[in-house]
């Protein structure tokens, strides 16, 4: 993306921006980082500073060119090590120490005359700018900020150290990243101030689960970049980000073309079947038949060659398997034809930035026609504070239903029974469609009945049927007319004169 030229009235090209080496950071930065520039990663110990630092410099070595790595805290041996654990071959990159030798612990070796930050600061600056004359690296990362800051004693000094190195590198057309791990008693925005962009990294710990990690662009001079928080992770292999999503990046035309569920009398209660393009809630009590519908209209899709994705949080991939080779519908073929793909999602260890990013690939990735989310509870327990749940759930439906596909939302309800049903987030206004499926009594029997509240893609049924699910599939039966109070959970004939429910 553009930025502003610093120059008025001068049209200058702007110089092609460079990979970070970092999965989705790119996209974060508005393309990637302007070069011969300065840049500041901020973080507290274990958020991953080093190994963002480390890819930056290996993207450096994939096209050829010369980097460094200058360590004032860890060893190189540290260094080697954390690149061992994930798979990296650090050839081609330099390094260097500039620790404290252990001579330096001699007391023939402590300064008396001089305070050290005369006379460290000074020899630490001489053996770093020796090595850039000598290498002349386009990309150089300083690890850590704690230690020169150390050195350099007052503050006055310490930010004219880092001004100095500012303008000694960008005169040799080196981009520099600077490490700091933010130990100092207060923080320190003299390198904010200086720094041409500012990214920091964020663990949070949760009560239960895996530690939570999110990064922020604080600020990026002359470049249009995506504000906000950006969940990450590191596994073996580096650091991945996942942007934050914008529905409004990704507005298009879509025809809400009808998606039948191979049902006929479930398609006429929906008056023809879902759209894509919208967004379908299935609510009710736990065991109503939920999910069983959700997958139904995936089936129906795959059969008709599309893909649709499931992203499970309440029941493990092999018992849906089991329980829908129980209703007639045997998926074993489509997983293995990749039309049905099935995540099954650990809210203690994904974060909601993977979550959607996970829902973009099958989108961007294998075309997913339909998606099915189940649960809403199963999502709201992956979100780290509910009461942004709503807003994340609204983005990621305008994005689903700007890319035309059709999507599946299960809320279950507390309770079983009766009118006080409740839901532990009311989703019914950003859907399209609300499919309500209830218990209800008849002739010492629990009975379940389906019912459409609300459709946006056109007209509907606004009967109350019967609905069942046995090993033939699922089954819509006729309207239940002669009864009322279906939704109580005890329904009463009509003028005193029952009816046999099919």
């Amino acid at each position: 993306m553009e930025a502003k030229n610093s120059s008025p009235g001068e049209s200058q090209p702007k110089a092609a921006l460079l990979s970070s080496g970092v999965p989705g950071l790119d996209d974060v930065l508005g393309g990637g980082i302007e070069p011969h520039r300065l840049y500041l990663v901020e973080g507290t110990p274990g958020a991953g500073k080093t190994t963002i630092a480390l890819q930056f410099l290996l993207e450096g070595t994939r096209r050829g060119e010369s980097v460094l790595y200058v360590t004032l805290s860890e060893t190189e041996t540290e260094l080697r090590g954390v690149a061992a654990s994930h798979g990296w071959d650090l050839v081609g990159l330099h390094m260097r120490e500039m620790l404290p030798t252990q001579e330096s612990l001699q007391p023939e070796e402590q300064y008396t005359m001089f305070h050290p930050s005369e006379v460290e600061l000074s020899e630490t600056t001489l053996r770093i700018l020796s090595d850039v004359e000598k290498l002349k690296p386009s990309r150089i990362v300083f690890d850590s900020l704690s230690e020169l800051r150390l050195l350099s004693g007052t503050s006055l000094r310490y930010r004219r150290q880092i001004l100095a190195l500012k303008q000694f590198f960008a005169g040799r057309q080196c981009t520099v990243l600077l490490l700091d791990d933010m130990t100092a008693t207060e923080h320190d925005l003299q390198v904010q101030s200086i720094a041409h962009a500012v990214l920091r990294l964020e663990q949070l710990n949760s009560d239960y689960g895996s530690a939570r990690r999110r990064l922020l662009v604080v600020k990026y001079r002359g470049q249009r970049y995506r504000g906000g928080f950006h969940d990450y992770k590191i596994n073996r292999g580096g650091l991945q980000v996942f942007p934050r999503l914008v529905a409004n990046e990704h507005a298009s035309d879509t025809s809400l073309l009808r998606m039948t569920s191979g049902i006929a009398e479930l398609d006429e209660l929906l008056g023809g079947g879902i759209e894509k393009g919208t967004s379908t809630l299935l609510v009710g009590a736990p065991g109503t038949g939920k999910s069983s519908m959700a997958v139904q209209f995936a089936y129906a899709a795959a059969k008709r060659g599309e893909c649709a994705a499931l992203f499970i949080f309440d029941e493990g991939v092999n018992t849906l398997r089991a329980r829908c080779a129980g209703l007639g519908m045997n998926l074993d073929p489509f997983i293995e034809s990749g039309h049905l793909r099935i995540k099954q999602v650990d809210p203690a260890e994904l974060s909601p930035g993977e979550l959607v990013h996970e829902i973009r690939v099958a989108v961007t990735e294998h075309n997913a026609a339909i998606i099915v989310i189940d649960s809403l509870n199963g999502y709201l327990n992956a979100m780290p504070d509910e009461r942004f749940l709503i807003v994340q759930l609204h983005e990621l439906l305008t994005y689903l239903g700007q890319a035309g596909v059709a999507t599946l939302l299960i809320g279950a309800q507390h309770g079983l029974i009766g009118m006080q049903m409740q839901t532990p987030v009311d989703a019914s206004y950003l859907a399209d469609s609300v499919v309500l499926l209830r218990y209800f009594e008849f002739e010492g029997e629990v009975r379940q009945a389906i019912s459409v509240l609300k459709k946006r893609g056109g007209a509907h049924e606004r009967t109350i049927r019967d609905f069942s699910m046995d090993g033939g599939g699922l089954h819509v039966g006729q309207p239940l007319r002669h009864f009322r109070g279906i939704l109580s959970g005890i329904p009463v004939p009509v003028d005193g004169v029952g009816a046999a429910v099919p």
